[in-house]
């Protein structure tokens, strides 16, 4: 996936956005391949540097970052290798980048928070994440999301001839989605607190 953090919008100290928070909460979705920070010229030093520590690029832009951003964000939809984009703003700037992202089959996760968080932005995401002050997913989202998932892996487990009563009184062996979905939902718990 890549992730797109409008840093003029979200880094502020109000939101106290901790980045390695934002990635634990994305990496139920899959790895982060492109982690992008944009910033503006008076960025400090500091921040700057802070940024690229954790990993991510930052990218300082002498005229309007949201462009930038935007541009960068339709250039990643042509990208074969990324299914998953991720918007990391409140404001709607970006909606035309993401009607074109989700035309051409890209996911979209916006992280968010208030106040300004654009209606419109959530409405068009497929999932939202909630920057509060405990960073909190969005519940209701990712509960319907962990249903689907549940869903479709035990529909893909079970075949037409097996006996679905035998299967909920046999004792299951752990197995590589067991151990993902124990993956999420630690990583849940450990947001809850």
């Amino acid at each position: 996936m890549a992730l797109l953090i409008d840093g003029p919008n979200m880094l502020r100290k109000e939101f106290n956005v901790d980045l390695d928070k934002v990635r634990d909460a994305l990496e139920q979705f899959g790895d982060i391949v492109v982690g992008r920070v944009y910033l503006n010229q008076y960025a400090s030093d500091k921040l700057i540097e802070a940024i690229a520590n954790q990993g991510f690029e930052p990218r300082i832009s002498a005229g309007d970052v949201d462009v930038e951003m935007a541009v960068d964000g339709t250039e990643l939809i042509f990208n074969k290798n990324l299914d998953t984009l991720v918007y990391m703003t409140r404001d709607a700037d970006f909606l035309p980048a993401i009607r074109k992202a989700k035309e051409r089959g890209k996911q979209i996760i916006v992280v968010g928070a208030e106040p300004g968080f654009s209606t419109a932005i959530q409405n068009i995401a497929d999932h939202v994440i909630r920057v509060e002050e405990d960073f909190e997913l969005d519940k209701e989202k990712l509960e319907q999301k962990k249903r689907e998932r549940e869903h479709s892996i035990s529909a893909s487990e079970s075949g037409p001839e097996e006996n679905t009563e035998v299967q909920k009184n046999s004792e299951p062996k752990k197995s590589s989605t067991d151990s993902f979905k124990d993956g999420i939902s630690n990583s849940i718990n450990w947001l809850k607190k």
